[in-house]
This record gives structure tokens, C-alpha cells and sequence, in this order.
């Protein structure tokens, strides 16, 4: 875990060391050029404007499940985070002056660091286990725990906001 910053505060446990409420398994893992989270793009807009291609690579068992997902031009993928430290429970990104609570942020660190992308599907080879990503801001060999097809219709909230805070 890195440094914390001026107004962070830590959680007085590790969740890492806490006995789990649910078995999560990995489904596959993510194909990136981003070796480090020094040089991974900090979200998916970002992501994008690389112009770098990605890869998901599913785990044969879980292979059959992709059926018809060709039929997607994005999908959510639900990742894991494993080098995201566990324990803040309110951050001060750089370029805010002041913290806030995890929750409202969506850095990584976090008490389950589950990534969320909606990334555009270029492609499905179902035999292979392979969806080509136009990109993805995650480092590679990142597990993947999940896919699901995003839908425009229900998952879009075009009203959605979040009040900017000073320095935001």
C-alpha cells in the first residue's frame, strides 16, 4: 500500500483478512499491455483514447457461457483488483484538496476491489475463450469474475449526476 495522504483514514482491519461471506471464482483473466498501475490508464475514457486493443480470455469451463454474447457491441465486465490496497475508508485523490469517503470515488482501493468497464466487444471466439476489447484500463493478467451484456435500454441513466466538489 502506498503513503497515505493528508485527511485519509484507514479502516482498523484488513477486509483481506476477514473470513469470506461468499466464494468468488475467477473466470478467466484480462489481456492488457499495462504491466503496472503506473502505466495503466486511470479509467476507461482514458483506456480509449490509447487506442490500444484488449483482450478477456475465459477459462474453457466457462466457455459455453458466451454463447450469443456476438450479438453485443459492449459488455460489463466485472474484474479483480488484486493489486488495490483494502483498507481506506476515505482517499484523497491528487487532485482533490480535501478526502472523502471510498464510496464516492471510484478508485480501486476499496474493501472489495471490484473493477466495473463497459468496454466495446470487437469480437467472440467462443471456442477459444476469447473477447476482443477495443480497450480496458486494467493491468495485465487481472482476474475476471464476470460478464454481463450491457443494454443501453435499461442500464443508460442519461439523468444521472454526481455534484462536483471543490476541486473536482
Amino acid at each position: 500500500m502506498s503513503e497515505m495522504r493528508e485527511g485519509e483514514e484507514a479502516l482498523p482491519f484488513d477486509p483481506a483478512e476477514l473470513a469470506g461471506d461468499g466464494h468468488i471464482v475467477f473466470i478467466g483473466r484480462i489481456v492488457s499491455l499495462w504491466k503496472n498501475r503506473a502505466e495503466c490508464p486511470k479509467n476507461m475514457a482514458a483506456a480509449r483514447e490509447t487506442g490500444l486493443p484488449a483482450q478477456a480470455i475465459v477459462d474453457a469451463e466457462y466457455r459455453r457461457g458466451l454463447l450469443g454474447l456476438d450479438g453485443a457491441s459492449h459488455v460489463i465486465l466485472l474484474t479483480w483488483l488484486a493489486d488495490a490496497g483494502r483498507n481506506l475508508i476515505r482517499q484523497r485523490p491528487r487532485h482533490r484538496p480535501e478526502a472523502t469517503g471510498t464510496f464516492a470515488l471510484r478508485s480501486p482501493v476499496r474493501p472489495n476491489p471490484i473493477g466495473v468497464h463497459v468496454v466495446r466487444l470487437l469480437g467472440v471466439d467462443e471456442a477459444r475463450g476469447i473477447l476482443d476489447l477495443e480497450a480496458i484500463d486494467v493491468i495485465h493478467d487481472t482476474p475476471l469474475l464476470d460478464i454481463k451484456p450491457y443494454f443501453a435500454s435499461t442500464d443508460a441513466v442519461p439523468e444521472a449526476v454526481v455534484a462536483k466538489r471543490d476541486g473536482a
